[in-house]
């Protein structure tokens, strides 16, 4: 079956950077779309970016744009998140997320959640003001 393993969160200040990684287990993801979701506490689960089989296409929400960036390692099977900038209200545990479908051409169909076949565990992202 496979899933996805999350790395890489912890306690930054705000301003500071942070890159969340995520590895496939037990198969390969590099035919999927993947992306990546957050939730704070409280609130509902959110889309964060996303990145196409091919790694030549993203798509992100305007609350992370200019500041995240998604990319894919198609060797390591690994895909990333890197985060500059980064503010108070980014704290959330982030999700890394496969798609149901491979080959899918349309990225947007993750926003919700609904098309996501894999999620990983999460991992903790702080920000302290």
């Amino acid at each position: 079956q496979g899933h996805v393993v999350e790395s890489g969160g912890g306690s930054v200040e705000a301003g500071g950077s942070l890159r969340l990684s995520c590895a496939a287990s037990g198969r390969t993801f590099n035919s999927y779309n993947m992306a990546w979701f957050r939730q704070a506490p409280g609130k509902e689960r959110e889309f964060v970016a996303a990145i196409g089989w091919s790694g030549g296409n993203t798509y992100y929400p305007d609350s992370v744009k200019g500041r995240f960036t998604i990319s894919r390692d198609f060797a390591k099977n690994t895909v990333y998140l890197q985060m500059n900038s980064l503010k108070p209200e980014d704290t959330a545990v982030y999700y890394c997320a496969a798609d149901k479908v491979p080959y899918s051409s349309d990225l947007r169909r993750l926003r919700g959640g609904a098309a996501v076949g894999s999620w990983g565990q999460g991992t903790q992202v702080t920000v302290s003001s």
